[in-house]
């Protein structure tokens, strides 16, 4: 497979432009992210250019941009082993044409390592990670931690620490008293939270339609920020399948008298912020 950017080349060299004073991130539809911090780190999350499995998985965003045309990365993180986020045709592009290295729990490590032979990645380049460690990439401190998502393997989080500033990628995580440990040890300035409707699916074997939840809804979104103690709630995934997708601002009706999160923010696919 591959990959056909909508958007031609302009997200990539925007983020390769990009001198930001801390760390700015850019959303990239899904569930994927990059960051840049001021010395240059750049790290991208689960960066996902695939058009899904029709009819079971139908994408409804445009694809950003080829993974051919990013240059500049120093690693690319995965959250758990599901196509959307350990894709092949997506990451292994940005390892074999940056110096970036590939982390990731046991599972998405298992599906990496296949990409030697097919994508003609260096197998050093492949790490596995599991909660409780932490790897330093430039003026990055990535901290891996546990995720409550039934529906993975192997799944993670990750606290991205750089000077006075913390951004939390949940991957598609569920509220738990894992991120109520996240919430307790660390202060966290943004967090991406998993976010979307339920919908009837076609079953991965059996393609009946089948009653279907991968995501948080408003309550328990709601519900991770509170946990989280997240100063900034930044929903993702609402954007992506057909069937799944939700209106990211119905949360502001239900995070408004709580405590935390004390801002929702909401972005749509290429948009940029700060951490």
């Amino acid at each position: 497979m591959t990959v056909h950017s909508d958007w031609g080349e302009w997200l990539p060299a925007a983020i390769e432009r990009a001198d930001p004073d801390g760390i700015a991130v850019w959303y990239l539809g899904c569930n994927g992210f990059a960051l840049k911090a001021n010395d240059g780190t750049t790290l991208f999350i689960d960066p996902y250019l695939g058009t899904g499995d029709p009819p079971r998985t139908i994408r409804m965003i445009p694809v950003p941009f080829a993974p051919e045309d990013v240059r500049a990365a120093d690693a690319v993180l995965s959250t758990h082993e599901h196509t959307d986020h350990t894709h092949g045709p997506s990451q292994a592009p940005i390892l074999s044409g940056t110096d970036a290295s590939f982390y990731g729990p046991a599972a998405a490590v298992d599906i990496a390592e296949t990409w030697t032979d097919a994508h003609g990645v260096d197998g050093d380049d492949i790490t596995e990670i599991a909660p409780s460690e932490t790897v330093d990439v430039g003026s990055l401190s990535i901290r891996v931690e546990r995720a409550n998502d039934p529906d993975a393997e192997t799944p993670v989080s990750y606290v991205i620490e750089h000077d006075s500033k913390t951004f939390f990628h949940a991957g598609d995580a569920r509220s738990s008293e894992a991120f109520e440990d996240v919430g307790r040890r660390y202060d966290i300035d943004l967090a991406a939270v998993a976010f979307g409707s339920s919908g009837m699916i076609p079953d991965k074997e059996t393609r009946e339609p089948t009653h279907t939840t991968w995501y948080a809804d408003e309550n328990t979104a709601a519900e991770a920020a509170q946990q989280l103690r997240a100063d900034r709630l930044l929903p993702t995934h609402w954007d992506m399948w057909k069937g799944l997708t939700a209106d990211p601002s119905a949360l502001r009706d239900h995070v408004r008298s709580f405590e935390y999160p004390r801002t929702l923010e909401i972005l749509e696919i290429g948009d940029r912020t700060a951490v």
